[in-house]
């Protein structure tokens, strides 16, 4: 058996899966797949997501190439965030993604509350371990 890694720190997939691992990322983008909004359009759009956060992930977005911000002289002056090509070739893969969750969110959270209840530690369940435990 081989020893090599197959996830390296540089690997493609890995760098893909980070993208996609930060959950506001996922939702920014989608949240601009019908075309470009203003910060305060996106919090309006998007529940539970503080200033801070949405200028984290806007900014974290353009570094990766997937969104554009764009300045526009005025009074007052406005700022706008929109997909580039790059960012588009997202939604395909967040729309999967979210059509699994849909059909198998249930399931996911039944698991989760099987494995948190008072029973979890009987020889009904094949496991102890909670989220977040050290054991």
């Amino acid at each position: 058996m081989s020893t090599e890694p197959f996830f390296l720190a540089d690997c493609r997939a890995r760098l893909a899966f980070d993208l996609l691992s930060n959950t506001w990322n996922a939702v920014v983008l989608w949240a601009l797949r019908h075309g470009p909004r203003r910060p305060g359009e996106l919090r309006e759009h998007i529940g539970g997501i503080s200033q801070k956060v949405l200028t984290e992930t806007l900014r974290r977005l353009e570094f990766n190439g997937l969104v554009v911000r764009r300045a526009y002289a005025g009074s007052p002056p406005r700022v706008e965030y929109e997909l580039t090509a790059l960012g588009r070739t997202l939604l395909d893969p967040i729309e999967a993604f979210g059509a699994w969750a849909f059909d198998h969110g249930d399931e996911v959270m039944a698991a989760q509350d099987r494995s948190t209840s008072p029973s979890a530690g009987t020889s009904d369940g094949p496991s102890t371990h909670r989220p977040g435990s050290s054991a």
